[in-house]
Order: structure tokens, then sequence, then C-alpha cells
């Protein structure tokens, strides 16, 4: 008589199995680890500061968009970005005038392409 198994009863072994070439992709938490080591001004955006001085620019801006001027309630769609890169540098980072408000899609788009294009000059 043949036994027969349950789905429940079947161990899975792929969720165990350790990865080949460093972190999974997908695991936070491994590659904020990573990042912290090679960039660590970067706990400075969790600072109560930071968070101050960014709500603060938010409102100053009156919550529009420095770029394309679209108003947005929602701060996590906003970002409190430096003007001139700071790279690590505390009182630029903190320094309120050189803060911008600017909208995820203008950070993410025009933003990036600019400050790409600097660093090559």
């Amino acid at each position: 008589m043949e036994r027969k198994l349950k789905l429940s009863q079947l161990r899975p072994t792929i969720g165990r199995l350790p990865p080949l070439f460093g972190p999974v992709p997908g695991d936070e938490k491994e590659r904020n680890r990573f990042r912290s080591q090679s960039e660590p001004w970067r706990k400075l955006y969790t600072s109560a500061r930071w968070k101050r001085l960014r709500i603060a620019t938010f409102r100053r801006a009156l919550f529009t968009c420095q770029m394309c001027g679209k108003i947005e309630g929602n701060t996590s769609l906003l970002i409190c970005d430096h003007v001139k890169p700071h790279k690590g540098d505390e009182d630029l980072f903190f320094d309120p005038d050189n803060l911008q408000t600017l909208c995820v899609p203008c950070h993410d788009g025009p933003k990036k392409r600019q400050e790409r294009a600097d660093v090559g000059r």
C-alpha cells in the first residue's frame, strides 16, 4: 500500500538555501547595511533634527514642487532635496537655504539626470 503525503507534511527546502552571490534581491536590511558602511552620513536622514528641517522646508515651499509646481499634501510623495550635494558635510546637510521641495517624479527624473551630468564634468 502506497502512503500519500499531505502537502502540509512536506518540508520547504528552498527558503533555507543560502544565497550564492551576496544578499538576496529585495533584502533591504542587508542592502542598507552595506550602504551605511560606505556612506556613514546616511544616518543623518534618521535624526530628529533632519525630520524637523524636512517638514519646515515643505511648509516654506507650501508643499509645492520647485520644478513642476505640483502641490502635494502627502509628504511621502515629496522629497526634501539638497540643491548643492552635501557629500557628508553636516553644515551643508542641515543648511535650510540648501534645501528645496521636489515631487518624487521630478527628483527621480530631471534632478537625477542633472546630478549625473554635473558629476561627469
